[in-house]
């Protein structure tokens, strides 16, 4: 290891959980019951060659605590195989959190499978289920949750097994085929913005847990820092929208303020000229703050090399899957201010203004491709340089 001062832990998301829609709150537990932080997400479809490597793994090494039994590599082969009927993979989600003491500080989260499963004080005991025979104590149905490891040497040698398969396996990963014929499938972004990573909350998973209403599938993600080409890029569209929204308040505001100033009235009529002067240096202001929100830096003071470096803010980048998608998301989340949203609505409850509120969301599927792109969803090469850090 690299880094001796931290670890990385990961915790896979089972199938099971990702198609209960419980993703939002598992990844809450972690982040509020550890102060570990959330460094790395990534969606796997896993092959069938990698469920047998990853079950074969499993039964010469149990997670939990060397359990002699093959029940978690047989739970893996049931799980996570290949559909034999549609042909498509079972999605499941890597995550990766990284501090001090983390290999501990997640297993102690997410629970053993020897301890009584009926309080709720753990990952496993909430989301999880296991069932013995009254009289033989014999496993009669188990639903870990997730699966996570105890020691660096099993992270490690488990995390280098699905490494292999980074390029092949994860990505855009498509939900199942029951999706009525003709159905208007669609793929969409959700951003959860910087204001939802600042400090261990449970936003991020509750505002998951919200957009699990919509009854979409969850076919990618990518933990990342946005870059101020990527943001200049990716808001760009924006910049056109703040200059007219300038010339509408403009002289109405502008009217308001030297009337009071002068003590006479000034008609908004006369001071339009002087907003079409004003509107591009309004834009020009918003949009860089827009941009220092999102990355943490101002585009003006960003020496031309440090252009594409990531930013110092965080977001995550989910791609949602299914019938009527953008429209579904968009209208779960509300107005994009907050104030004018709907109750209930994620920006409503989580937002703060119209620049801080919570999460953005694609208003059409072509721009859901070009933000998609911009991003660059489906890699993730932070993603695999963490994992060879540590366990290279």
């Amino acid at each position: 290891m690299n880094n001796t001062s931290k670890e990385l832990a990961f915790v896979i998301i089972n199938p099971y959980s990702i198609r209960k829609s419980r993703t939002g709150g598992i990844i809450a537990r972690y982040l509020v019951r550890t102060d570990l932080k959330l460094v790395g997400a990534r969606m796997f479809g896993p092959s069938s060659q990698l469920v047998e490597d990853f079950a074969r793994y499993l039964a010469c090494y149990d997670p939990d605590d060397n359990f002699k039994c093959d029940l978690f590599s047989n739970y893996v082969r049931k799980a996570f195989s290949v559909d034999p009927l549609s042909g498509r993979s079972h999605r499941s989600m890597l995550l990766l959190f990284e501090g001090t003491d983390a290999i501990r500080k997640i297993y102690e989260v997410t629970g053993d499978i020897h301890q009584q499963w009926c309080c709720g004080q753990t990952v496993r005991d909430t989301y999880g289920d296991l069932v013995r025979h009254p009289e033989t104590g014999k496993v009669e149905y188990f639903e870990p949750c997730v699966l996570v490891g105890r020691s660096p040497k099993f992270v490690s040698e488990i995390l280098n097994v699905w490494l292999h398969y980074l390029k092949t396996d994860s990505g855009i990963v498509h939900g199942s085929s029951d999706v009525p014929d003709g159905a208007d499938v669609q793929q969409t972004l959700v951003l959860l913005k910087p204001d939802n990573w600042r400090r261990p909350s449970l936003r991020a998973g509750n505002i998951m847990d919200l957009l699990s209403g919509t009854g979409l599938r969850i076919v990618g993600v990518k933990k990342f820092a946005m870059s101020i080409a990527q943001a200049e890029e990716f808001y760009g569209p924006v910049k056109k929208n703040l200059k007219q929204v300038f010339t509408i308040f403009g002289a109405d505001r502008a009217s308001q303020a030297l009337s009071r100033e002068f003590g006479f009235p000034v008609d908004a009529e006369d001071l339009k000229s002087l907003c079409d002067y004003l509107a591009p240096l309004f834009a020009d202001r918003e949009f860089e703050n827009i941009v220092e929100f999102m990355t943490g830096r101002r585009s003006s003071g960003c020496l031309p090399e440090e252009r594409h470096k990531p930013g110092t803010e965080e977001c995550l980048a989910i791609v949602y899957e299914g019938p009527g998608a953008v429209s579904k998301i968009r209208d779960i989340l509300g107005a994009t201010d907050p104030q004018k949203a709907r109750a209930g609505s994620i920006r409503r409850e989580f937002g703060t203004n119209i620049m801080i509120n919570a999460a953005h969301a694609s208003d059409s599927v072509e721009n859901a491709r070009r933000e998609m792109r911009i991003l660059d969803v489906g890699n993730d090469e932070h993603f695999e340089n963490l994992i060879r850090t540590y366990y290279g």
